[in-house]
């Protein structure tokens, strides 16, 4: 089928930003109903889905084929027929409850595609530019997600949707905590499902950058950034390193990507928070030669004062 071959060359967010404005509102229902069900089925059943959906058996069929054929959910046929969610159908209930919500009217272009996340384009009802952040973190192994993500560490079982769930979720509360205290991160607009609308993300990764014109100025203002929110977020982002620190057109720098994030008074806080300026710093002395003090920046950063 064409659209079989359109959605392995498109990315899970684009299938969903170019059919979403097609849905109907019975789509949407069994959308719905599937992804209500999966909580208690790996593959939700054939047979149980007009009830949940609450529609006739007939147009749960058609529903069903017009869906799989746009590649938002996958059939399985083994002991019974069932059906689950693709990523993309997941997007488009996000996508949905968003519009529904007001955070955005319409998509613009692709932002960026991750391994954890796709982050797009978008503008409100008024006309404002904002990002959208779709987590996708089935795009690491369920191991190392379980290793170094504390917050899905002590489930046994937990399907790769609901885990981007938990971590926009995690990363939506960080922005709201940091954000009101002055912090270059994007401000929190609102969060569905694994998606997050945040203000407009512009410019180029740090880690992309061959040439700065001061990078001891952006350096400090990164370390800047990591003082306030420990001392007055009383937070540590917990992931830091060039691969999450966006340089604007203006040279000054945004901080991304929280999912991770701890408090202060977290068991580890001391080990995150040392590792995320030498990870920091390793990189600047590394491509740029600023020598740094690793003591001298966490007495710093902790607002520890000491003796000249």
């Amino acid at each position: 089928m064409v659209c079989d071959h359109i959605s392995l060359i498109m990315s899970a967010a684009d299938i969903a930003v170019k059919v979403f404005r097609k849905l109907e509102p019975e789509d949407k229902r069994i959308l719905l109903a599937i992804e209500l069900a999966m909580d208690r089925f790996q593959y939700v059943p054939e047979k149980n889905i007009p009830k949940l959906a609450k529609l006739s058996w007939r147009e749960v069929s058609y529903r069903l084929s017009r869906v799989e054929s746009w590649g938002l959910i996958r059939r399985w046929s083994g002991a019974y027929i069932g059906y689950v969610l693709n990523t993309a159908g997941y997007d488009c209930l996000a996508i949905n409850a968003l519009v529904n919500e007001s955070a955005f009217e319409a998509f613009g272009k692709s932002l960026g595609v991750g391994k954890e996340a796709d982050v797009y384009d978008a503008l409100t009802s008024e006309g404002n530019r904002v990002a959208i952040k779709f987590h996708r973190l089935g795009r690491i192994s369920f191991r190392q997600t379980r290793r170094v993500r504390g917050y899905v560490a002590e489930r046994r079982r937990i399907s790769w949707l609901h885990q981007s769930k938990l971590a926009a979720e995690k990363e939506f509360e960080a922005l709201k905590l940091i954000y009101p205290y002055g912090i270059s991160v994007p401000e929190p607009i609102n969060q569905n499902r694994h998606a997050i609308v945040m203000g407009m993300i512009e410019g180029i990764d740090l880690f992309r950058c061959n040439e700065i014109p001061n990078p001891k100025k952006v350096l400090e203002e990164i370390l800047f950034n990591v003082r306030k929110t420990y001392l007055e977020a009383e937070v540590i982002h917990a992931d830091l390193s060039e691969f999450n620190v966006i340089l604007k057109p203006n040279w000054h720098v945004l901080i991304i990507d929280w999912p991770q994030f701890v408090n202060r008074d977290h068991v580890n806080a001391e080990e995150l928070l040392q590792r995320d300026i030498e990870n920091i710093t390793t990189f600047f002395q590394r491509k740029f030669e600023v020598d740094t003090k690793i003591k001298d920046i966490l007495n710093y950063v902790k607002g520890v004062k000491t003796k000249k």
